[in-house]
């Protein structure tokens, strides 16, 4: 087996290839070739930065194509984090409004600036530990308990259009985030599991164990 983590100049790269080292005995490789990332049986697909920045950098590294391909055909499982879930989105409010892949129906929003905890205002960005909730069960939650914590950094969130596609949500201030979601063999999350401790590297963990 071989994880491919896919290299578009965007994203934590060693850092998640790391940790999939770490909860893995099977080659995991950083590539941007194309060649390499269609034998693979498993892909990741970071992000990190602005959403216009990342699409760009996929149409650069002439990926695009490729990823579409490959999540319309559904025929290996594939993990988004970060900017890498929100890629997955149609749309997205960052940069004036940016195009995104079109695999899961919904936009990708920016959290208000006004938001309260109390009398407090809230930080934009989201950042630092939050609960995440399941609400409905999947492979990649075993093993993680309900309301476990993740390590977050975002200023914008996922707000999917279909329930069914929903597997984790998360609150900062008035806002319900989805942070995670999925569909067939695809599923993404907001968070960073390579930087969220046990329950993080357990959930890599449950992704490379997964079969759709």
């Amino acid at each position: 087996m071989t994880i491919a983590v896919i290299d578009y100049g965007m994203g934590n790269l060693h850092s998640v290839a790391k940790a999939l080292e770490h909860v893995t005995h099977e080659n995991v490789m950083i590539t941007r070739d194309a060649r390499s990332i269609q034998g693979a049986t498993r892909l990741v697909l970071p992000g990190q930065g602005a959403m216009r920045d990342c699409m760009g950098e996929l149409e650069r590294t002439e990926l695009t194509g490729l990823v579409l391909e490959l999540l319309k055909e559904q025929s290996k499982p594939l993990l988004g984090i970060c900017v890498g879930q929100q890629m997955l989105m149609d749309r997205s409010d960052e940069n004036g409004g940016i195009d995104c892949l079109g695999f899961l129906a919904g936009q990708v929003k920016r959290f208000p600036a006004d938001m309260l905890d109390g009398d407090a205002r809230l930080k934009v960005p989201h950042m630092g530990w939050n609960l995440v909730r399941q609400p409905q069960s999947h492979p990649l939650w075993d093993g993680i308990d309900q309301d476990e914590h993740f390590y977050f950094v975002h200023s914008y969130y996922v707000a999917a259009e279909h329930q069914a596609n929903v597997f984790g949500t998360t609150d900062y201030g008035s806002i319900t985030a989805h942070v995670a979601t999925g569909s067939d063999a695809t599923f993404a999350v907001q968070f960073h599991p390579e930087k969220s401790s046990r329950a993080g590297l357990r959930l890599l963990e449950n992704f490379v164990h997964w079969t759709p």
